[in-house]
C-alpha cells in the first residue's frame, strides 16, 4: 500500500500504542481491540480519561463498543463506503487542515488526461480489460511523468516506462497550487467521493445517518493544529476483497486531517501476538524478500542484477538507495560465494512466476501439483480457507512436516478430519505420510519479537523444552546444514544456490545455534571483516557489506549491545518515545514521517503537539524521536533541477514522506495497487445486496480461484440469505493450539458457537445453547447457538438482513472444541496482497445438528 506508514511496509504502523494516549479522538474500526489487543486499548483509555472522544465501528457491540463514546453499527465488508462518507464529509464541508495537506500531499498535482474513475465508468477505472481481468495503471500516472511505486514492489508494465520516470530527476511533478484544474487530485478526489452522501452510508452500510454524522464532527473537531486523531484497525480490515483499499482510505481521511507524523494522531495496524509484523518484514511472503525488497519475477525485467536494480530503484526519495540494500542482502546470504560475475548471488535467486501465496498453494495441493509442505507455526486446517479444499488438498501430498507443541488438526487430518468423519476418504487410502516435529514454546528459546508499532524486543530462553522440543533455529539449521552436505559434491547448476549459502551460525553443545549471531547478521556488518554496521546508512551497493534486512540495521550496532534488549523507559516527566526500550524500524524511529509534525517552514504546528522542529542556530532538526528525514536538511532547501537531482537530493525540505517518489503523501496512487488509484466501494464477492453506489457489484479485479471444490454465491443469492463474518476471541488464540490443548485456558472458552440476533432466532424457533447448522456452498458446520442483542439487524434498501458472527480457533483436537468457522468460507483474495475475504461473505442457517458420518457419534 503505497502511501504513509506503509511506505516502508506492508501495514507498519505510523506511531507507537502508547502514543495513542495522546490522541484526542480514536477510531478503532475493523478490530475489536479491547478484547483483541488490550494493551494497545489500555492507551485508548487513557486517552478517553484525558478527554478525548472513542469510536467504534463494527457489525458487533463488543466490549470495545462498551467502552466507547461512540458504536457505529456498519455491516461487514461495508467500511469503504463508511470512510468514503468521512472523506466526502470532510470535503464537502472544507473541513481539511489545508496548510498541512496542501503542501504535504499530492492534493495539487495534476493527473493524466486520459484517468476516468468510476464515477463515470459505474465502477470501473479506466483501463480496465474484461479480457484479462486487471487494470493497466498507465492513465492513473500524473500528467507527463509517471511513478514507480513507493514500495518498489510493482513494475509498471507501460510502454516507455522507464523513459518516462527518468523525467523525475527534470522538474517537480505538475501540479495547480489554487486546486482549480478539473484534474488535478483535490478536484478528482471531490468528484470521486460525491455520491459517498451520510444517505448513502446509511444505505450501504446500515449504519444511521445520525450516527455516521455524530462520528464524522467528531473526527473533524479533533483534528487540526492543535489536537490530532488516530485510526486503529486489525484483520477485520485485511481479511476482505478489499482489504488494502480499506486501508488506503483510513490513510486518504488521516492526510486530509493532518493526522499523520504528530503526537497522538497516525494509523495503527494492529497486527498479532505471534510477531506477525516480524514474519512480513523479514518475510514469509512469497513476494517479498527482506526488508520489504521485491523478489526477482521470471516475467518482470529481472533477467539479472543489473537489469533487477534498474527495474526497480526509484529515482527520487528514499528507496533510490535501494541497490545498497538489495547487494547486502546478497552478500549476507551468500558470503565469499556471491561476486560481480553472478551478481553477488543474484543469480542464485528463485524467480516467481504469479502469485504463490497460500490460497493459490491451496488449490494447488488440491490439483497434485504441490507433493511437500511443511507448517511451521500455523494450523491451516483451521486457519485456511476453505477448510474442506485444505484437507483434500492435504490428502494429496507425499508428505507433510508439521512443527509444533503439540498435534494439531492439520497433523491430524488423516484420521480425525472431516473427510474421514463423513465417509468420503479412509485413513488408509490417504497416501500423505505426516511428520509431526515438536517444537519449543517461546519461554523455550531465545529470539525477538517484533510488535504492532515496529518494536524489537529480545527474549532469552527460560526453561528447557520437554523431550525432543527443538526450536526453530534448531530445525532450520539443521535442516540446512544437511542438505548442505548431500550437495557438498554436486555439479548441478540447479543445487549451487544451496552449496554458496552461508551457513556458519555458532552453536551451543545442544547444536542449537546463537540467536544473537543470527541478529547480528540481519542488522549488518562489513565484508569480508564482519565489523558490525551502526545503522543502514553505512551499507553499499559494492559487495563490501553484508546486511540480513536493511530496516533492522542498528539493532546490533557493537558486539555485546543487542539494543532489542533494551529496557529503560522514560520517567513520568516524558518526553515519551521511550528510544531507550527496545528498538523500533527503521533507526529507531517511534514516529514514521514526523517531519510533518512542523509545518513548512519547521515550527511545529502547535507547542501541544510538538515533536519536531528545525532549529536554525544548530542547523539540523530536533526532537526526543528519531528524525524521519535527512538530520540537516534545511526546511527551505528546494533541488537544483538544472543538475537533475537523484535520491533525497530530488525531496524538498519540506516533503516530509521521504518514501515516495515525490516526498509527498499519495492520497492518489498512480503506481503498486491493482484494484484502482482511490479507494471505491464494491461489495464483498458474496453479498446478500447489489452495490448500491455503483453497476459493478464486487471488486472487479478481486482474485478468484475457479474450482470444483470451490463454489462461490451469487449475489443475492436466496438459498444463502445472511450475512457471516468470523472473528477473535480473547480466550483462544490464533488456530486455537496453543489454548485448546491446555486444559486451563481451554475452560476459559471450552466450544464453539455462533452469535445471532435475536430477530432472527425467534423467526426459526431457535435459542441460546441449541445446536445451528450454518452453511455454504463450500460445507456445513454444527455449533451452540447464543443469541444476543450485540447483532442488530441491517435495513439495507428495505430489505432486513441479518449479521452472524462466528469464533474461528475452533477445531477437533484439544479440550475446547467445535466445528471448523472455515469450512464455510471461500478461497477468494484482496488483488494486491492475495489476502483472503473470510471477513465478509453469506450463508444460510437452520436449528438442529448435522447427520453422522460413519464412525461419528
Amino acid at each position: 500500500m503505497p502511501s504513509l506508514g506503509a511506505t516502508y511496509g506492508r501495514g507498519a504502523a505510523t506511531l507507537p500504542q502508547w502514543d495513542l494516549a495522546n490522541s484526542d479522538c480514536v477510531l478503532v474500526m475493523g478490530s475489536n481491540m479491547a478484547e483483541n489487543h488490550p494493551i494497545a486499548f489500555r492507551f485508548v483509555l487513557q486517552a478517553k480519561q484525558r478527554g478525548a472522544t472513542v469510536i467504534h465501528a463494527d457489525p458487533r457491540f463488543t466490549r470495545t463498543s462498551a467502552l466507547a463514546d461512540i458504536h457505529a453499527p456498519l455491516r461487514a465488508g461495508s467500511d469503504i463506503a463508511f470512510l468514503g462518507g468521512l472523506i466526502h464529509h470532510v470535503l464537502e464541508h472544507d473541513l481539511w487542515f489545508r496548510d498541512y495537506a496542501l503542501p504535504y500531499t499530492n492534493l495539487s498535482t495534476i493527473v493524466d488526461e486520459e484517468y476516468q474513475g468510476p464515477e463515470e465508468l459505474d465502477g470501473l477505472f479506466s483501463g480496465w480489460s474484461e479480457e484479462s481481468k486487471r487494470y493497466s495503471p498507465q492513465s492513473w500516472q500524473y500528467q507527463g511523468v509517471m511513478m514507480p511505486s513507493s514500495l518498489a514492489e510493482a513494475f509498471i508494465e507501460t510502454e516507455g516506462f522507464c523513459e518516462a520516470v527518468k523525467r523525475l530527476h527534470e522538474g517537480p511533478t505538475p501540479k495547480d497550487p489554487t486546486l482549480q484544474h478539473p484534474r488535478c487530485v483535490y478536484q478528482i478526489l471531490k468528484r470521486h467521493f460525491a455520491r459517498y452522501t451520510p444517505e448513502m452510508v446509511e444505505r450501504a452500510t446500515g449504519c444511521p445517518r445520525e450516527v455516521f454524522l455524530k462520528v464524522a464532527e467528531a473526527l473533524a473537531r479533533n483534528s487540526g493544529r492543535e489536537r490530532t486523531g488516530a485510526i486503529c484497525y486489525a484483520v477485520g480490515w485485511t481479511h476482505h476483497s478489499t482489504g488494502v483499499q480499506m486501508i488506503r482510505a483510513a490513510a486518504i481521511l488521516q492526510a486530509l486531517l493532518g493526522n499523520v507524523g504528530r503526537p497522538g494522531g497516525g494509523i495503527l495496524a494492529l497486527r498479532g501476538h505471534t510477531s506477525i509484523q516480524g514474519s512480513t518484514d523479514i518475510p514469509t511472503l512469497y513476494d517479498m524478500l527482506p526488508g520489504y525488497l521485491p523478489q526477482p519475477h521470471a516475467l518482470k525485467p529481472h533477467q539479472d542484477l543489473a537489469q533487477y536494480l534498474e527495474a526497480e530503484t526509484n529515482p527520487t526519495g528514499w528507496w533510490h538507495n535501494f541497490p545498497k540494500y538489495a547487494v547486502s542482502l546478497l552478500r549476507a546470504w551468500y558470503g565469499g560465494a556471491g561476486n560481480k560475475e553472478n551478481g553477488f548471488g543474484y543469480d542464485f535467486l528463485p524467480r516467481i512466476v504469479g502469485d504463490h501465496s497460500q490460497l493459490p498453494m491451496t488449490v494447488a495441493m488440491r490439483d497434485g501439483i504441490i507433493k511437500g509442505l511443511f507448517v511451521m507455526g500455523q494450523n491451516p486446517v483451521v486457519g485456511g480457507s476453505n477448510s474442506l479444499l485444505v484437507q483434500r488438498g492435504l490428502a494429496q501430498l507425499d508428505w507433510m512436516v508439521v512443527r509444533d507443541f503439540a498435534e494439531t488438526d492439520t497433523a491430524s487430518f488423516w484420521r480425525d478430519g472431516h473427510l474421514v468423519r463423513s465417509g468420503e476418504l479412509r485413513p488408509e487410502e490417504i497416501g500423505t505420510e505426516v511428520f509431526l516435529m515438536p517444537a519449543s514454546l517461546s519461554g523455550e528459546k531465545a529470539g525477538s519479537f517484533t510488535n504492532t508499532h515496529r518494536l524489537l524486543q529480545w527474549h532469552d530462553k527460560v526453561v528447557d523444552g520437554p523431550g525432543d522440543s527443538r526450536s526453530e533455529h534448531w530445525f532450520t539449521y539443521h535442516l540446512g546444514r544437511r542438505l548442505k552436505s548431500l550437495y557438498a559434491d554436486s555439479t548441478r547448476e540447479e543445487d549451487q544456490a544451496i552449496r554458496a549459502l552461508t551457513w556458519d551460525y555458532p552453536v551451543d553443545e545442544e547444536g542449537e545455534p546463537d540467536a544473537e549471531a543470527v541478529l547480528q547478521e540481519i542488522n549488518g556488518y562489513t565484508w569480508p571483516e564482519r565489523k558490525l554496521v551502526q545503522d543502514f546508512k553505512e551499507l553499499k551497493e559494492d559487495g563490501s557489506t553484508a546486511c540480513g534486512c536493511w530496516i533492522y540495521s542498528g539493532v546490533f550496532p557493537e558486539e555485546g549491545r543487542n539494543l532489542a534488549r533494551a529496557r529503560k523507559p522514560d520517567g513520568p516527566d516524558g518526553p515519551g518515545t521511550h528510544l531507550g526500550w527496545g528498538f523500533a524500524w527503521p533507526d529507531n524511529r517511534r514516529t514514521l514521517n514526523n517531519r510533518a509534525s512542523a509545518d513548512p517552514e519547521g515550527r511545529p504546528w502547535s507547542e501541544r503537539k510538538r515533536l519536531v522542529w528545525w532549529d536554525e542556530d544548530k542547523g539540523e532538526w530536533q526532537s526526543p524521536d528519531k528524525v524521519d528525514f535527512i538530520p540537516t536538511k534545511r526546511p527551505d532547501y528546494e533541488p537544483d533541477w538544472e543538475k537533475k537531482p537523484a535520491g533525497m537530493d530530488a525531496i524538498s525540505g519540506h516533503q516530509p514522506f521521504i518514501m515516495i517518489p515525490d516526498g509527498v503523501a499519495g492520497l492518489f496512487v498512480p503506481s503498486g495497487l491493482k484494484d484502482g488509484p482511490l479507494p471505491a466501494h464494491f461489495e464483498p464477492v458474496e453479498s446478500p445486496v447489489s452495490n448500491p453506489l455503483y453497476r459493478q457489484d464486487a471488486n472487479p479485479a478481486a482474485k478468484r480461484w475457479e474450482h470444483a471444490d470451490n463454489p462461490i454465491h451469487a449475489t443475492g443469492d436466496p438459498r444463502f440469505p445472511h450475512m457471516l463474518t468470523t472473528y477473535r476471541l480473547t480466550e483462544q488464540h490464533s488456530g486455537g493450539t496453543p489454548t485448546r490443548l491446555v486444559p486451563t485456558t481451554a475452560e476459559l472458552m471450552p466450544e464453539g458457537f455462533c452469535e445471532i440476533p435475536t430477530e432472527l432466532a425467534a423467526s426459526l424457533g431457535i435459542r441460546s445453547t441449541d445446536w445451528v447448522v450454518l452453511s455454504t456452498a463450500r460445507g456445513e458446520i454444527e455449533t451452540r447457538a447464543l443469541v444476543t442483542d450485540r447483532l442488530q439487524p441491517f435495513r439495507l434498501d428495505g430489505r432486513l438482513i441479518f449479521q452472524l458472527g462466528l469464533p474461528w480457533h475452533y477445531g477437533w483436537a484439544g479440550y475446547a472444541t467445535g466445528d471448523i468457522a472455515n469450512v464455510l468460507t471461500a478461497v477468494v483474495g484482496d488483488p494486491n496482497t492475495a489476502m483472503h475475504e473470510n471477513k465478509a461473505l453469506t450463508c444460510a442457517l437452520r436449528p438442529g445438528r448435522l447427520p453422522r458420518g460413519k464412525g461419528e457419534s
